[in-house]
């Protein structure tokens, strides 16, 4: 076959990233936006000499989990990749994906799926999967959103999102999102006509010329607290002003921009200039309240983010005397959480804003038994141990996709906690550590994954293990 050739293919599998996997005489096509069951005709786009990527063309026969996906342009959008699966799909699909990356990566051949509970009886130190936990509602749950402005096909000024793999802007539908707030699409419809009515363009990538990048919105779903953060390929915001009282007119409680002069993908500059308000919003977890400024990472999913912190705290089986070191603590969320059964709490973290916001987040929630430290978990672990000789009980890892640092978990086995929480943004480099901390010492005992993702193919997970041989 060469490129545009048109086959038919059966889908027997589904890829990490929701893409379709079918076989055509042994031979392995990947397909977007194609579903296991699914029976179809593809174009080819790619070949290379084991597997090839293909174009969804027509469904001949569709899956039994085939829904009509409620977004118009849910295939082209890079936002979504599930969907057109019906929800109780999306989570099997996921339970399914950690499940793989921990016995294929991980090594954990002991591992077994919810529903192979009766399996896993009499097979030494078994772990039984929990089951995932799921939304009741999976739309409407992030509570940040990060729009580029461009102009559409029609040559008129737009916000949307990336089609995937691509930097190729797809309006927004209305200007309008259905994982986002609703009060986004006013909000950005007062950014746009502001745009238009003072003449301000939109960023050109290709040129590196325009002013307005993205814009960045953000709701604290407990507070109702909104934030609005334009990032500009510039020094300041013309009229910025007038945008701030249309903004604070319409509820805003925060008004800034951030300065991102570079060609780069990274969305946020590091600059950040408060046009109105306090520079932040609020919002609570549980019984905690948080400061959340436009740099900090906060969970984008915050009813799904106190089960998965809740699902942490479990796992760490505190009894009120511990020491508990928190990598990669952000602005101190799990911290906050952990701090509530631990003795002491020491939080680690890279941004300099985000530990302003966790120190902050403490002492307006009256919590005095954590201490934060900002830099690389894999420098100051190592120093806080060997030169200070600050101690574990139980250490919680929240890393990047990337996973943890390699002289990170060297000084996790040299502090010899009783317990690693391990929580993870991406199974496989998950699996990867898991596998490492086994061999060195540990036992994986639980493993939950949590659905912070709707319709997207990303999943959380929280891993418990237990030191052996104490």
């Amino acid at each position: 076959m060469k490129k545009n050739d048109v086959f038919t293919v059966t889908i027997e599998d589904m890829g990490e990233d929701g893409a379709g996997i079918g076989k055509t005489d042994g031979y392995t096509w990947f397909i977007k936006d194609a579903l296991i069951g699914d029976v179809i005709q593809a174009s080819v786009m790619k070949m290379k000499k084991n597997y090839g990527f293909a174009r969804l063309v027509k469904i001949l026969e569709p899956a039994p989990a085939r829904v009509e996906p409620r977004c118009p342009v849910a295939r082209a959008c890079g936002g979504c990749q599930l969907q057109e699966l019906d929800y109780r799909e999306q989570l099997r699909f996921k339970e399914r994906k950690v499940y793989n990356h921990l016995k294929r990566i991980g090594g954990m051949d002991r591992l077994f799926l919810p529903e192979d509970r009766e399996k896993a009886a009499g097979v030494l130190d078994a772990v039984v999967m929990e089951p995932i936990i799921g939304m009741e509602d999976p739309w409407r749950y992030r509570n940040k959103a990060q729009y580029p402005v461009g102009l559409g096909k029609d040559g008129q000024l737009t916000a949307g999102f990336y089609a995937g793999r691509t930097h190729s802007l797809i309006p927004a539908p209305g200007l309008d999102c259905l994982l986002g707030c609703q009060e986004n699409k006013e909000l950005l419809k007062i950014i746009l006509d502001f745009m238009k009515e003072y003449k301000i363009k939109p960023y050109d990538e290709a040129a590196h010329q325009g002013l307005v990048r993205h814009v960045l919105l953000r709701k604290g779903f407990s507070s109702g607290g909104l934030m609005v953060c334009l990032v500009i390929n510039g020094e300041e915001l013309p009229h910025g002003g007038e945008l701030a009282e249309r903004l604070r007119e319409a509820g805003v409680s925060s008004v800034s921009y951030s300065v991102n002069t570079e060609r780069t993908n990274v969305i946020m500059g590091t600059r950040i200039v408060n046009l109105y308000g306090p520079g932040y919003i609020t919002d609570t977890i549980g019984d905690i309240e948080y400061r959340i400024s436009p740099l900090s990472f906060y969970q984008v999913n915050p009813v799904q983010t106190e089960k998965l912190y809740g699902t942490a705290l479990e796992f760490a089986d505190l009894s009120g005397g511990e020491t508990v070191w928190d990598l990669y603590c952000g602005i101190g969320t799990i911290s906050s959480f952990l701090a509530k059964k631990a003795g002491k709490v020491y939080g680690v973290e890279i941004i300099p804003q985000a530990i302003e916001d966790a120190r902050e987040n403490a002492r307006r929630n009256g919590i005095e038994n954590v201490e934060f430290f900002v830099g690389k978990a894999e420098e100051v672990l190592p120093e806080q141990y060997e030169r200070n000789h600050v101690h574990a009980d139980v250490i919680v890892v929240d890393p990047p996709r990337k996973g943890c640092d390699p002289v990170c978990l060297e000084t996790i086995l040299k502090m010899a906690p009783e317990r690693v929480v391990y929580v993870s943004c991406d199974s496989a480099t998950l699996a990867r550590d898991v596998k490492f901390l086994e061999e060195n010492g540990y036992r994986a005992t639980r493993v939950r994954p949590v659905d912070m993702f709707p319709m997207g193919g990303h999943c959380e997970c929280v891993v418990k293990l237990e030191r052996v041989g104490k």
